[in-house]
């Protein structure tokens, strides 16, 4: 291994701090050998916080209607080909408690911005599920809201939000956005739910189109400065009915390298091996654990609905039922020395 590339890591594992340049020269120049130190030492930082326990998030896809036409995004408000779903508000409700006596404490409401999901119905689904399970994080994944939507949601007992950014960079997200959608207005969401109290939650997509190597860099830094409880990463994949059909998917490769970097930066991060990991590689979440990752997010969605929330191709795990999906992760963990944590998985600053 290069020596320059050895005591970046080194520098990085000591100080969790590296300049623009150094980020851009520890991507630019990786190598097998580096990945491995890299996901040894990351280990190594998860370890005292954290040992060998996976949290787990409920994952419950609430509609597939969105107002947003983001180009990369295969429930985009253009592709008519979605057959188009929204659960009732009992439903949902239902798919909580059905996670709660499966073993999970942290459900996560995910859908698009869709307008029915006002801070009334939202909120009062979201009291339900915190007045029915017990010890239970209630995890919101709604898109742009107002400030005052955001507290309203936080008042009902909300407790983090997940807001991927997309991109650190605003000309980057104007490439993958159309013209209505703001990168400030992004960031200032980010900013809002911090300010609020919410554990926050961020993420980009590894291997976007137009992606470089620069803006990884800029990535690593958007972490070191913002600093997510959560940051949800995963290769770019492309779906079929977008604009972004034919770009290339990212790699299961460097999205575990950055997952690596991202440990060292902030320690006590929590880090999901995506659905996408798995999805281009049969045993890309175990990867991503043994990169540095501690979240696993099952779906308890019905199994109905499953494969009409596809935000990108091929996406697992459609057909099968909560326990199936709780019990397939849980042996995948066991196997590489890892057990699935009944716990609410708070973050350990």
């Amino acid at each position: 291994m290069d020596a320059k590339i050895a005591s970046l890591i080194e520098k990085l594992r000591q100080t969790h701090h590296l300049d623009d340049a150094e980020y851009l020269e520890l991507i630019e120049n990786r190598t097998p050998e580096a990945a491995d130190l890299l996901a040894q030492r990351a280990v190594e930082a998860r370890q005292p916080i954290y040992g060998t326990t996976v949290f787990t998030r409920g994952l419950i896809e609430i509609s597939n209607i969105c107002k947003n036409d983001c180009l990369y995004c295969g429930i985009r408000r253009s592709n008519h080909n979605v057959e188009r779903y929204r659960l009732e508000p009992d439903v949902i409700v239902a798919c909580a408690q059905e996670g709660y006596q499966l073993g999970f404490r942290t459900i996560v409401l995910q859908g698009g911005e869709d307008a029915y999901f006002s801070d009334e119905v939202l909120g009062d689904i979201v009291r339900r599920i915190v007045a029915t399970c017990p010890d239970t994080a209630v995890t919101l994944s709604m898109g742009e809201r107002s400030r005052d939507s955001y507290q309203r949601l936080f008042d009902a007992g909300a407790s983090r939000y997940l807001l991927r950014h997309e991109t650190a960079d605003r000309r980057h997200y104007e490439l993958l956005h159309p013209k209505e959608m703001s990168w400030e207005r992004r960031m200032r969401c980010l900013h809002d739910l911090r300010d609020i109290g919410y554990q926050v939650g961020a993420g980009f997509m590894v291997g976007s189109p137009y992606q470089t190597t620069r803006h990884l860099a800029q990535e690593m830094r958007f972490v070191e400065d913002f600093k997510p409880d959560m940051c949800g990463i995963g290769p770019f994949i492309p779906h079929h009915d977008t604009p972004f059909r034919d770009e290339p998917a990212g790699t299961l490769e460097l999205t575990c390298y950055l997952l690596s970097i991202i440990r060292l930066i902030y320690p006590p991060i929590l880090l999901p091996a995506t659905t996408a990991l798995g999805t281009i590689d049969p045993r890309g979440r175990e990867k991503g654990m043994l990169a540095g990752a501690n979240v696993v997010m099952p779906n308890l969605s019905p199994v109905a609905v499953r494969k009409q929330y596809e935000l990108y191709d091929n996406k697992i795990c459609t057909g099968e039922e909560s326990a199936q999906c709780r019990g397939c992760l849980g042996l995948r963990m066991t196997l590489i020395g890892y057990e699935l944590a009944v716990d609410r998985g708070d973050i350990r600053k």
